[in-house]
């Protein structure tokens, strides 16, 4: 006879019982119980916090930490919230195993509207690509107020050279959702091609993303 051996087998299954249970329970959770969870604050502050921004979690997740502490969460409550979203954003994207092929406007929406549609200011973005279109790399190339002197054509053909890419596609949002082009929007493109051109790496398109939708400045044939 060995003992206890009945009971740790028993105490195993107890605990797969267990897990069993909270993953079902985590599904059935509310979206203040998930939240609630994340941060370890009380319901009512949770309850606040939705409220103030009708329960819309595409709002939610574009308020900045002031914002919610101004519901009386904490600085480290607030962290634990705004990771999660980040993770989520994360998850929805891109990961650097997947060397997705980009071949449509749509392609480079699905690859980075649930990331750039929450910004709260303008972040240019390059997608670096090989011979046959796939993805190698994408590099943010500046952060703010979008105009020549923040985004140079030296920057954005530096990290295609380093990676060897054979073309590239710009993108960039508008946080204020609206994405038809500005004047200058315009003119960084074509500044951006003509250096192309030299470089032989060829500009496919550029991409402007707003809340939900986007437009490709190539399909508008405004380049």
């Amino acid at each position: 006879m060995t003992y206890g051996k009945g009971n740790k087998k028993r105490n195993i299954l107890e605990e797969e019982r267990t897990e069993y249970r909270a993953e079902k329970e985590i599904q059935a959770l509310l979206t203040s119980e998930l939240l609630q969870t994340i941060s370890g604050t009380t319901q009512e502050k949770i309850e606040e916090l939705l409220r103030k921004y009708d329960g819309n979690l595409s709002r939610l997740m574009r308020c900045t930490r002031k914002e919610m502490q101004e519901t009386g969460l904490t600085r480290t409550q607030t962290t634990k919230i705004m990771a999660a979203f980040e993770l989520s954003k994360r998850i929805a994207g891109y990961t650097d195993d997947q060397r997705p092929s980009i071949h449509t406007p749509a392609d480079v929406a699905r690859l980075l509207m649930n990331e750039m549609r929450y910004y709260k200011k303008e972040v240019f973005k390059v997608l670096l690509l090989d011979t046959k279109n796939r993805l190698i790399k994408i590099e943010t190339i500046s952060s703010g107020i979008l105009d020549a002197s923040l985004v140079h054509p030296r920057e954005v053909f530096y990290a295609a050279i380093q990676e060897m890419a054979s073309s590239i596609i710009l993108v960039h949002n508008h946080p204020s959702g609206n994405i038809i082009p500005s004047a200058q929007d315009i003119e960084i493109t074509k500044t951006i091609i003509e250096a192309g051109k030299i470089m032989n790496i060829e500009v496919i398109d550029h991409i402007i993303i707003g809340e939900g939708k986007f437009l490709s400045l190539k399909e508008k044939k405004i380049i």
